[in-house]
C-alpha cells in the first residue's frame, strides 16, 4: 500500500514553514561559503572569529544535517524548527544572516526532515517504512539533547540559548524540562500546549469566522470533516488549509526573499527530500489509522506536564494565530513557574514568521538574555 497522491496533496505541515515558496534562486555570492570539516574555521585576520560549517553530525545512530554559523566568541542560539518536517536551514541566511556577528547560529534538520531525512530517504512512503522507522517525541528530544551536548563540547561553551517554533516548541520545552543545565533560557514561538485541545479550539474558531463571512466553501469543508480528533492525516490537512487561509487574511506576511532557495538547496533531489520529509513527519505527528501510524501529538499536554521550569522562559505569540491560538498559549503562560517569564503578544501576526517575530526574538536576546549571560558568566 502506498500513500496516494491525493493524500499527499492534502497533507500540510503543522508549522509555519509548511507553505514556503520554493521558487527563485539566490546566487552563491549571497551566501557564506560553507566548510565541511569540523576544523573549518576561516583564519583570515579580518574574520578570524567566524565559524562557517554545514555538515552531518552522528547523533543517536543516524547522521543529522547541522549548520553552524557566526562569531565563535559569541553565545550560541540553537533553533528547533517546526513542521515537524519544515526545516529552516535553507532559509536561515536570508532570515537570520545579520545575526551572525552577534551569535553562533545553529540550524538542525531533525530526524525525519530535510537533509537528515534525505540521507537515507526511501523510494516511497510505504506502511512498512512507517512501521520500521517510527518517529517519537522521546527519540527526537533525546536527539536534541545529544546535539546540545555535542555543540557545547565542540565549541567550548557553557550553555545554549534555545529557540523553538511551533512543533519545535514541543521539543524545546521537553529539552528545557529534562536538561535545564544545558540552556541559559528558552524562547518559544507559536507555543504548542495541547494539540488535541488546540485543534478542537482552532476548528471552532475558524468555523465561527467562516460563518461570520458566509464562506460556504470553508463551511462545507469543515462540516464534511467534522470536529477533531481525526483518524487520518488527510482531515488534519484539510482543517489546516482553512486555518492558513484565514490567518493570511488578517496578518502581515514575511518578505518574499526569505523563502527563495539558495542555489545549493534548489535542486530536484533536495526538494523531493523536503517534501517527503514533510509528509512523513506530519503523518507521524497527527497519526493515520489506516497506515498504522500512532499520533505523536496525542501525547502532548504541557498544561499537565510542562509548568515548572528552572530557567527563564519567553513566549512569542501572534494575535492572529489560529493554529496555536493566543487564548490557549496565554492560559498556559499564566500557569508557568519559572525564575523569569515574559509574554510577547504580536498584532497582525499569525502562526508563522514575519518581521515582527524576528525583531521580537532579537529584542529578547539583546534586552533580556545577554544581560543574564553576562551576569552568570
Amino acid at each position: 500500500m502506498k500513500i496516494t497522491l491525493t493524500l499527499i496533496l492534502f497533507l500540510l505541515p503543522f508549522l509555519c514553514l509548511a507553505q514556503l515558496k520554493e521558487n527563485g534562486k539566490i546566487t552563491e555570492s549571497e551566501l557564506a561559503v560553507a566548510k565541511t570539516s569540523p576544523e573549518s574555521i576561516n583564519n583570515n585576520a579580518s574574520i578570524k572569529n567566524q565559524i562557517l560549517e554545514e555538515r552531518y553530525i552522528p547523533i543517536n545512530g543516524i547522521e543529522h544535517w547541522v549548520t553552524i554559523k557566526g562569531n565563535r566568541l559569541k553565545p550560541i542560539v540553537l533553533f528547533i524548527h517546526g513542521g515537524p518536517g519544515s526545516v529552516l536551514s535553507p532559509y536561515a541566511d536570508a532570515i537570520y544572516g545579520d545575526w551572525e556577528k552577534d551569535f553562533i547560529l545553529i540550524q538542525w534538520d531533525q530526524r525525519g526532515a530535510g537533509k537528515t531525512f534525505g540521507l537515507n530517504a526511501p523510494i516511497e512512503l510505504s506502511p512498512d517504512y512507517f512501521k520500521s522507522n517510527p518517529l517519537t517525541i522521546e527519540q527526537m528530544v533525546a536527539d536534541g539533547i545529544k546535539l546540545s551536548e555535542y555543540i557545547l563540547k565542540y565549541l567550548g561553551k557553557r550553555k545554549i540559548i534555545l529557540f523553538g517554533t511551533s512543533w519545535g516548541s514541543v521539543l524545546g520545552t521537553e529539552m528545557t524540562l529534562k536538561r535545564p543545565d544545558l540552556f541559559y533560557a528558552y524562547i518559544g514561538h507559536s507555543q504548542v500546549v495541547n494539540p488535541s485541545s488546540n485543534f478542537l479550539f482552532s476548528y471552532r474558531k475558524v468555523y465561527q469566522m467562516a460563518q461570520n463571512l458566509r464562506d460556504k466553501k470553508s463551511i462545507d469543508m469543515l462540516n464534511a470533516i467534522g470536529t477533531p480528533p481525526y483518524a487520518n492525516a488527510r482531515n488534519n490537512g484539510k482543517l489546516i488549509r482553512v486555518i492558513k487561509a484565514y490567518e493570511k487574511k488578517n496578518s502581515i506576511s514575511p518578505p518574499n526573499i526569505w523563502w527563495k532557495l539558495p542555489t545549493k538547496y534548489d535542486n530536484e533531489k533536495d526538494a523531493q527530500h523536503r517534501s517527503l520529509g514533510d509528509d512523513y513527519s506530519f503523518i507521524s505527528f497527527v497519526g493515520h489509522k489506516d497506515l498504522g501510524v500512532p499520533s505523536m501529538s496525542s501525547k502532548i499536554n504541557f498544561m499537565e506536564s510542562g509548568l515548572n521550569f528552572k530557567i527563564p522562559i519567553f513566549l512569542i505569540q501572534g494575535e492572529e494565530d489560529i493554529l496555536t491560538p493566543i487564548e490557549v498559549t496565554q492560559a498556559y503562560f499564566n500557569k508557568i513557574n519559572a525564575p523569569k517569564k515574559e509574554f510577547f503578544s504580536l498584532p497582525e501576526t499569525a502562526h508563522g514568521f514575519n518581521e515582527s517575530v524576528i525583531n521580537t526574538q532579537y529584542k529578547i536576546l539583546k534586552a533580556y538574555i545577554i544581560p543574564l549571560i553576562t551576569a552568570l558568566d
